[in-house]
C-alpha cells in the first residue's frame, strides 16, 4: 500500500504494519489508521520514533518509550478502556509518549499524562488519560537524555 506523507514522502507500507485508534488520538478523532516509522538503517531501534497517520498526511507525531524517560512509568488506568485491544501481555505491549521539541531544545517535554497504549498482535491502539497524578503533560526529558549522551561518550556529570 502506498501512502503519502508531508514529512517522509510517499511510504510503501504493508498493511500488516497498520495500527488502528478505533477513537481516533486527542484531537485528531477523525484520524483512526497509523503506522509507527523510524530510522531502520540503524542498527538498533532508535528512541524517537513517529506515530505517522494513515488519514491525514501532515499528521506525525515524535514518540519514545516512556521507560526511557522515566524508568518506573506504569501509568493507573481502569481496565474497560483497554478492553478493544484485545489481551495484553508484556510480549505485545507497547507503549508511547509524545514528545515535543520546541526551538529551545533545553525546554524538551514528553507527554506521560496520555499514553498511547498498543496490542502489537491485534494492531489495535487507544490514547488513554492516566490517573497517576504525578504523570505531568509536559515532564522535561532534556537532562535524561543530555545525561545519557554523556555517559555514551564516556563524560561524567
Amino acid at each position: 500500500m502506498l501512502i503519502k506523507t508531508k514529512h517522509f514522502g510517499e511510504i510503501d507500507l504493508e498493511e500488516d504494519k497498520i495500527i488502528t485508534f478505533e477513537n481516533g488520538i486527542m484531537g485528531f478523532e477523525e484520524c483512526r489508521r497509523y503506522t509507527i516509522f523510524y530510522d531502520s538503517g540503524s542498527e538498533k531501534r532508535p528512541a524517537v520514533s513517529w506515530l505517522q497517520s494513515l488519514d491525514e498526511p501532515a499528521l506525525a507525531l515524535p514518540v519514545i518509550n516512556p521507560l526511557l524517560v522515566k524508568p518506573d512509568y506504569n501509568p493507573t488506568v481502569e481496565d474497560e478502556l483497554l478492553s478493544g485491544l484485545g489481551e495484553l501481555t508484556e510480549e505485545n505491549l507497547a507503549i508511547f509518549v509524545t514528545l515535543t521539541v520546541p526551538s529551545d531544545i533545553t525546554k524538551m517535554t514528553s507527554n506521560l499524562k496520555a499514553p498511547f497504549i498498543i496490542n502489537a498482535d491485534t494492531r489495535r491502539g487507544c490514547q488513554i488519560v492516566a490517573d497517576n497524578p504525578d504523570y505531568p503533560v509536559k515532564y522535561p526529558v532534556y537532562d535524561y537524555f543530555r545525561q545519557l549522551k554523556e555517559a555514551k561518550e564516556g563524560k561524567t556529570c
